[in-house]
């Protein structure tokens, strides 16, 4: 079974995994974010760590605009197409090209609400979905428009799937929790059904990478075929299979991404790395609750991969 296979075979309730997978993300430096030095060093990170699937880090956020200072001017909102993705789609195609046959391939995808973020800054975009989320949400639909336009383009091209990362419903962000449900998930929702609909193998990552969550309940029904999030949540710790249960599909994470796997010995990671892996249920992923700093060995990743490689459950 090649990782290819491995991965799809993930997905078969009735599949025998010949070892645990497992997998780990950073951001590379912005001189291989573009063309072929982006190409080779995701080649260079995923032979290097053993990891057993390709995650193409997404470079093009959205460009800060100080335009939108009043919850009226998103409506002016830019559309983003060819010029603006043309890059990022460069990379995706010379991925795609060089490690399909072997591996699964996706790109991590961000989220409407992640986009206006960066287009507004979080103070921004908060206060305006807490004054006037029907001035945002027009917004939020050039948004969508223009990630559904970037997704198709890389269905074009043969991609597997995407990481599709979500903000938004984070504890304490909103004190009306409407505001997700009206403002945001139906956005989450617009790209993940068209990517879900189109591609055999999409991972839905929560995402807490600015705050925390009390509860796990609004994403449930999110479409994707694993699931990546932190384990902590609320005043409770979730078990990867209590994860697992939780959202119906196999379970990816285990390892807090700031923790022994960033700062600790080979041995301790792999002490770690066992210890996730034999409280785990069979199909599991093992891997980090989300981007690992960027400055974190990669002799540090390859040792946890390497546990799992090792393991059969």
């Amino acid at each position: 079974m090649n990782k290819r296979e491995l991965m799809f075979a993930l997905l078969d309730d009735n599949a025998t995994l010949p070892h645990i997978p497992a997998a780990f993300f950073l951001h590379f430096p912005p001189d291989f974010h573009r063309g072929q030095p982006a190409i080779d060093k995701h080649v260079e990170f995923f032979r290097k760590t053993g990891m057993d699937f390709v995650k193409i880090q997404y470079e093009c956020g959205f460009p800060r605009l100080d335009t939108i200072q009043m919850p009226g001017d998103w409506s002016k909102m830019p559309r983003y197409g060819q010029d603006y993705f043309a890059a990022q789609l460069g990379v995706v195609e010379g991925l795609v090209k060089a490690m399909k046959a072997e591996a699964v391939i996706v790109l991590t995808l961000y989220s409407p609400f992640m986009e206006a973020r960066h287009t507004a800054g979080e103070e921004t975009l908060t206060r305006h979905l807490n004054d006037d989320p029907e001035a945002v949400k027009q917004g939020m639909e050039i948004i969508t428009e223009s990630m559904l336009w970037f997704v198709r383009e890389c269905i074009k091209l043969g991609l597997d799937g995407f990481y599709h990362s979500t903000q938004g419903g984070e504890a304490a962000r909103f004190d009306d929790r409407s505001i997700f449900e009206q403002y945001i998930k139906p956005y989450d929702l617009a790209l993940m059904n068209e990517v879900n609909s189109a591609c055999p193998f999409n991972i839905l990552h929560v995402c807490d990478y600015l705050r925390s969550y009390d509860d796990f309940t609004p994403f449930v029904d999110y479409p994707g075929d694993i699931v990546n999030c932190p384990l902590d949540v609320g005043d409770r710790t979730l078990t990867p299979g209590e994860a697992a249960a939780l959202f119906k599909r196999p379970y990816m994470g285990g390892m807090e991404r700031k923790g022994v796997i960033a700062t600790g010995t080979p041995e301790q990671i792999q002490t770690t790395a066992a210890a996730v892996i034999a409280g785990a249920p069979d199909h599991f992923v093992l891997a980090a609750d989300c981007t690992v700093p960027n400055d974190t060995p990669w002799d540090n990743l390859k040792a946890a991969i390497d546990t799992a490689h090792a393991r059969h459950k």
